[in-house]
């Protein structure tokens, strides 16, 4: 192939990366899955009825299953955009006799109520010229095709899709990242981006852009981040952890627990085995709900410390760099976090030593600059 072909192929190809095989593979097999379970389900509930499934779906699982963060794949465009091109597919079957001049305004408008009601979903297209030129069997059913199949292909897609990508770890529907404690912006936003900062550049840009303008934030977070370690050396978690930690045995009684609560004044402490292996954490709050419900026989056989704790904890290795434990001490308020090597306990980072280090290298770029 020569040099000017390639250069033509590699400007029509997108700028989109490729994804790992893993990846490749969830996304066909979310659609193969979700493709044959909803399409059932509509054929037992729809019987014998010869649209109990219609092709845009097909289109609409590629959203679903293969971008699941793109703002056109949310469950709101997805259900809403469906419904309105089937309504105005119909009505355009209806009113307008001409068959091109139907599925052609039906379209037209369809994406224009789409964007007025923020719920554009590209195979809703498909939706409003499937009413149209779906033959008689759909023009049969009138205004409940939207009803079925259209939103009960819809839902059952859809419900399977947020079951699927929750279940290999990806986060559907995507959530505003916002500040759950306040009406503010969340503190790494404060000195950073902040999402008024990200809707007045999307303001400057007229055409629509398939990324939410939350993961657009996060995304040029990620590379501030990714740059200022190219420019400052920073700590590591064995420079600044408590080494003396305080901390509670799976063994310990409730009340022992309580009482060392009462000594140290902390709100949680990690929680270890016989072989100085982390095994959870137990908060302060655990041990009061702990003590509310002791009249409770239902929690009679709860005695010790491993029966109320949370065995899920986030941990750290002694060589990982502190600027990664920052959005946990920041966006999820955490007091510590414990130093694990080999699975046992060697120390804790708190908040105060983040603070210490942070300190530290302010004062370190003060004196560079």
């Amino acid at each position: 192939m020569s040099s000017t072909q390639s250069d033509w192929l590699n400007f029509l190809k997108p700028n989109y990366k490729v994804l790992p095989l893993k990846e490749r593979l969830y996304s066909g097999i979310g659609a193969l899955c979700g493709l044959a379970i909803s399409s059932l389900v509509s054929w037992y509930v729809l019987g014998g009825m010869n649209a109990w499934y219609i092709a845009p779906m097909g289109a609409s699982s590629v959203l679903l299953f293969a971008v699941p963060n793109s703002p056109l794949a949310q469950p709101w465009n997805v259900v809403v955009g469906n419904t309105l091109a089937g309504i105005i597919g119909v009505a355009c079957t209806q009113y307008l006799p001409d068959l091109t001049s139907a599925f052609s305004v039906a379209v037209g408008f369809a994406i224009f109520m789409m964007m007025t009601t923020d719920s554009l979903h590209p195979p809703s297209g498909a939706v409003a010229i499937t009413a149209v030129l779906g033959g008689e069997a759909v023009h049969r059913l009138g205004f409940h095709f939207v009803l079925y199949p259209v939103l009960l292909n819809s839902i059952l897609l859809l419900l399977f899709a947020v079951f699927f990508n929750r279940l290999i770890g990806r986060h559907y529907p995507i959530t505003a990242h916002v500040n759950e404690r306040s009406k503010d912006p969340t503190p790494t936003q404060k000195v950073s981006i902040q999402p008024k900062d990200i809707e007045y550049a999307l303001e400057q840009h007229t055409e629509l852009l398939d990324i939410s303008q939350y993961d657009l934030e996060k995304i040029i977070l990620e590379a501030q981040e990714h740059a200022s370690e190219r420019l400052n050396s920073y700590f590591v978690c064995q420079d600044i952890m408590s080494r003396d930690v305080i901390k509670l045995h799976e063994d310990d009684d409730i009340h022992q627990a309580l009482e060392k609560f009462k000594e140290v004044n902390l709100m949680s402490l990690p929680v270890v085995n016989a072989e100085e292996e982390l095994v959870g954490t137990l908060a302060l709050y655990e041990v009061v709900e702990w003590f509310k419900g002791a009249a409770d026989p239902r929690n009679s056989w709860q005695h010790y410390v491993r029966q109320i704790m949370s065995r899920r904890v986030v941990t750290v290795e002694p060589s990982q760099p502190i600027q990664d434990l920052v959005p946990y001490f920041v966006e999820k308020s955490f007091n510590y976090i414990p130093v694990v090597e080999n699975q046992r306990l060697i120390g804790i980072v708190s908040r105060a030593d983040m603070i210490a280090a942070l300190q530290q290298l302010l004062n370190q770029q003060y004196v560079l600059t």
